[in-house]
């Protein structure tokens, strides 16, 4: 039986120390290489590029406007009551139907205004008879004056009285004082009415034309003018938008407001806006033509300064840019842009300079996607 030494003990563990040491550094080397080459081919192949949406600039019109409120008020309307008193025997038009000036609207009970016509020409025709016989007697100088004067004022006053029923008769039949619509209709078959009472029988509107009253800050009184065109948006016919113009302006400021009142005409031809109506209005200050639109989602504050980002061979530039009118959403390019571009409408909100993008909506832009992608590559 074979013993090991101590010494030859200690030798063994001597040379499998030094195996392992050997062993764990090629190990460790492998992987540093390893690591070293992967990290070397990432920094090769992977290029990260912001996707972005891009809009290519447009020309045309723009306009400067006030932006404001207003209510459609007829532009004639009248409310119609009655001067005659008694009961309403027939009614004749409905809410809705359009009237001519004189048309008759409403009857009522014509007995009594009759009568009173009668008598009065009863009357009338007594007092005639008289003055004739006092005229043959006071050309003899056989009357005396003053016995012709009264029976002369008899007959006028006579004559008066029988205009008035006559005229009373006439206000029995309740007729359209303008051409328009019957907006409301209080009256009834039946009921009682009173001369000149506070309760309106008819309210009758005319709409070919309306009006539009906005109140406007007094700084702006200079941009105003008569015949001034104005857009009128009705949420009741889907924000279409409807031409109007400026009929008058008030010469005085209201201390209280600080704002004046101008009113605009607006043509109703075919009747379809209707009074009491609500309408954003933009009132026309001036148009440019042939301007340089940008979309307003394209700006950027940046360094108290208005930026967009320009797109070229698949990086994006910020430009600095002056805009001008501002109208919806677009707005108008002064300086920094001469119209063909591509601005990023999209995603630019942490965009850097010169930094590489991905556009996402290609098919809407004339820029070739194979190009920026190969650019991309390149860099």
């Amino acid at each position: 039986m074979e013993y090991i030494t101590t010494s030859r003990l200690n030798k063994i563990h001597s040379n499998m120390l030094h195996i392992s040491v050997i062993l764990l550094t090629a190990i460790f080397l492998t992987g540093c290489g390893e690591a070293e080459a992967i990290t070397e081919n990432n920094q090769d192949d992977v290029i990260i590029a912001v996707p972005v949406e891009v809009s290519q600039l447009s020309t045309g019109s723009i306009s400067s406007n006030y932006a404001t409120t207003a209510i459609l008020e007829a532009k004639e309307e009248a409310f119609v009551v009655p001067r005659a008193s008694g009961i309403i025997k027939e009614i004749y038009v409905e809410e809705g139907d359009y009237v001519d000036k004189g048309q008759v609207l409403a009857q009522i009970e014509p007995q009594r205004y009759h009568l009173n016509v009668d008598r009065a020409r009863a009357n009338l025709v007594g007092i005639e008879k008289e003055l004739a016989k006092i005229n043959k007697v006071y050309n003899k100088k056989l009357v005396s004056d003053d016995t012709y004067d009264k029976i002369t004022a008899q007959y006028q006053s006579a004559k008066a009285t029988l205009s008035l029923a006559e005229l009373d008769l006439t206000e029995a039949t309740i007729v359209a004082p303008i051409s328009g619509y019957i907006a409301e209709r209080n009256a009834k078959v039946g009921n009682l009415t009173e001369s000149f009472q506070r309760a309106r029988m008819f309210h009758i509107v005319q709409q070919k034309e309306l009006y539009g009253i906005v109140h406007l800050p007094e700084k702006e009184l200079s941009s105003v003018h008569i015949n001034q065109p104005a857009l009128l948006n009705l949420a009741a016919f889907n924000n279409h938008d409807n031409k109007a113009f400026v009929e008058r302006i008030s010469p005085v400021i209201n201390a209280n407001t600080g704002t004046f009142k101008v009113t605009l005409r607006v043509p109703n031809p075919n009747n379809t806006l209707k009074a009491g109506m609500f309408a954003q209005v933009k009132l026309n200050y001036a148009t440019h033509s042939n301007a340089i639109l940008l979309p307003r989602r394209a700006l950027l504050s940046i360094d108290d300064s208005i930026n967009v980002f320009v797109v070229s061979d698949g990086i994006a530039t910020k430009q600095a840019v002056t805009v001008g009118f501002e109208d919806g959403e677009y707005v108008e390019v002064l300086s920094g842009l001469i119209g063909n571009e591509h601005v990023v409408i999209t995603g630019h909100q942490n965009l850097r300079d010169k930094a590489p993008v991905d556009i996402v909506n290609l098919e809407s832009t004339a820029i070739s996607n194979t190009d920026i992608r190969s650019q991309l590559v390149k860099g």
